[in-house]
């Protein structure tokens, strides 16, 4: 059964949504994302989401066509519509398709918002128990990770290439340090047991999940650090995974070919996963 999809203002058959090819998301990659985990039928953080999604937005100067509690009723509507129980929900804002291809910021348009759900087991994914693989690549991104651009060939590349070596993940290193996943945040636990995680700024994105679990590791008396560290210190931590809405949290159990600790998900992992997916339940909307 086909699926339900959402663009600009009407509810249609996923296989029937369609968008102007003037639109400058396809054109200049001229938009904004966002994606919410949803679990047992409700929205998980998705406040924190929506407030990148304003920030996003802002820093590229486009407007919004709907107050953020409109778009989170449409978002509740479409999960009701499509029976979602777990999975995740995309939402992406453009500027819009003008009557031709031109660069400055057309006047007079209506932005273009969509969406859509994919249903998956969040819970019981089986690399969730396994740990994934994950390898290091150039970053060759622009320079504002920080927004949360439709602009994603980059990844694209970076998750083809973990895809073609057998990997779940890419860590993208720049200047000898890795920035982030390529649709993640990275962590690391140290042998001194410090959970260690890039600090934000351009360089990355600020990460949902990240955030919630720094606040969670941190209500569990664990040492947080915010700071670069290189892929060789990596190779040397006890643990390490990546955070992201769909993953949670996702043990990383070796980087090149080369194995982290015993190359097996680590005990912080696990239990920090289980604190997140508690977390994500009680306050899920």
């Amino acid at each position: 059964m086909d699926s339900i999809a959402y663009v600009n203002g009407s509810f249609v058959p996923l296989s029937d949504a369609k968008v102007s090819i003037l639109d400058r998301g396809f054109m200049f990659a001229d938009g904004i994302y966002e994606v919410s985990a949803v679990l047992d039928g409700k929205l998980i953080d998705n406040a924190s989401h929506l407030r990148r999604l304003k920030r996003s937005a802002a820093e590229i100067s486009l407007e919004l066509p709907q107050p953020l509690e409109r778009i989170e009723q449409i978002q509740k509507e479409l999960i009701a519509r499509n029976k979602l129980k777990s999975g995740i929900i995309y939402l992406q804002v453009t500027r819009g398709a003008d009557k031709g291809r031109d660069f400055p910021f057309p006047q007079g348009i209506r932005q273009t918002l969509i969406m859509f759900t994919a249903a998956s087991d969040l819970i019981n994914a089986p690399s969730a128990k396994s740990g994934i693989a994950a390898i290091s690549v150039p970053d060759l991104r622009w320079a504002r990770r920080d927004i949360k651009s439709v602009a994603l060939l980059a990844q694209v590349l970076a998750k083809q290439a973990a895809a073609s070596a057998g990997a779940g993940e890419a860590w993208m290193v720049e200047d000898g340090m890795i920035t982030e996943g390529a649709s993640s945040s990275v962590f690391i636990l140290t042998h001194d047991d410090v959970l260690v995680t890039r600090q934000n700024g351009n360089e990355i994105l600020p990460g949902c999940t990240r955030q919630a679990l720094v606040r969670l590791a941190e209500e569990q008396r664990l040492r947080v650090e915010e700071r670069t560290f290189s892929v060789a210190e990596a190779l040397t931590a006890k643990e390490a995974f990546i955070t992201n809405c769909a993953a949670f949290v996702q043990p990383v159990v070796s980087i090149d070919g080369k194995s982290i600790g015993d190359g097996r998900p680590g005990p912080i992992a696990r239990r920090l996963r289980e604190i997140y997916v508690d977390f994500a339940r009680s306050t899920a909307v």
